[in-house]
């Protein structure tokens, strides 16, 4: 039997998790759109996670619905109270039947919450050290004048290309990385980056880092964020080829990258070697870039 005081929290855990399960069998019914389309609707689930079911059903009462049955509570909304909130259901039932008397219970409550806190307190840790290790690399760097509409910087750091940071963010660059590919292969390297600040995917990127960080226990929210970041490097793949690049330099430029350098250690950090390898050097082969 879950507490009084956690059934909000299970409730809304299991509408969530309801959620992101129809927002996967969505991403099926979409897999021929371009992978941008999948992507926004993995960031819908991931941020359902942060949205009271509540709000959504104050949302939808400002929707003019046209009403058929007979006057009261609709049969239709009665369902929906059912299936999202099973939980207070149990509870409101159990209420109704006196206990006896019992012994002082176990703290339930504070020990899950203590568990929680110790479980979010790591996750961030960890992942300030390693924000914090970037930022270092960056502040280490030389500037790069480039053409472009934000700052590079060049690192000695074996580190692939990425852009890191939110509002200022910056295209960080390996030193020497000119010399080890071709002029059309960095071209398209760096375009592939631009676009993960066009879609400002750093910034979502960092919500559903926070999302998994509140979230922890929940293995769906791991999942989404495999998802978020395969249909984040698939949609920078098609854009870059609707650009004009082609396929085989595009290719290369990535698998070049992947054996002269180490892969981003954040996800903060957009960098051109995320997701199933193998999978995107099959679709950029085939130019899905013309799709959806």
């Amino acid at each position: 039997m879950i507490p009084d005081s956690l059934s909000p929290v299970a409730n809304h855990l299991w509408q969530s998790t309801l959620f992101a399960g129809t927002a996967g069998l969505s991403t099926l019914a979409l897999r021929k759109n371009a992978a941008r389309v999948r992507y926004w609707v993995w960031v819908a689930a991931s941020l359902k996670f942060v949205v009271p079911f509540s709000l959504l059903v104050a949302l939808g009462t400002h929707i003019p619905w046209r009403v058929t049955s007979a006057p009261g509570r609709p049969y239709f909304a009665t369902a929906l109270d059912g299936v999202s909130q099973p939980f207070a259901q149990q509870v409101a039932i159990a209420n109704i039947v006196p206990s006896p008397s019992h012994p002082p219970s176990i703290p339930v409550t504070e020990i899950l919450f203590g568990i929680w806190a110790c479980g979010f307190a790591r996750i961030t840790a960890s992942w300030w050290v390693r924000w914090r290790r970037i930022v270092s690399v960056v502040r280490a760097g030389s500037p790069v004048k480039l053409d472009l509409p934000i700052r590079a910087i060049s690192s000695p750091t074996l580190l692939e290309p990425g852009v890191f940071g939110v509002v200022r963010p910056v295209l960080l660059l390996p030193q020497g990385v000119e010399a080890r590919l071709s002029p059309e292969e960095l071209s398209a390297v760096i375009a592939h980056e631009l676009q993960h600040v066009r879609y400002r995917d750093n910034l979502i990127t960092a919500v559903h880092m926070f999302i998994e960080a509140v979230f922890w226990f929940h293995p769906l929210i791991w999942w989404l964020g495999t998802w978020l970041i395969e249909e984040r490097e698939r949609a920078c793949d098609e854009e870059v080829l609707r650009r004009g690049y082609k396929p085989r330099v595009y290719a290369e430029s990535i698998l070049a990258i992947c054996r002269l350098y180490l892969a981003s250690p954040v996800d903060c950090l957009a960098g051109v070697t995320g997701s199933d390898l193998k999978r995107r050097i099959e679709l950029i082969m085939r130019n899905p870039g013309v799709a959806g």
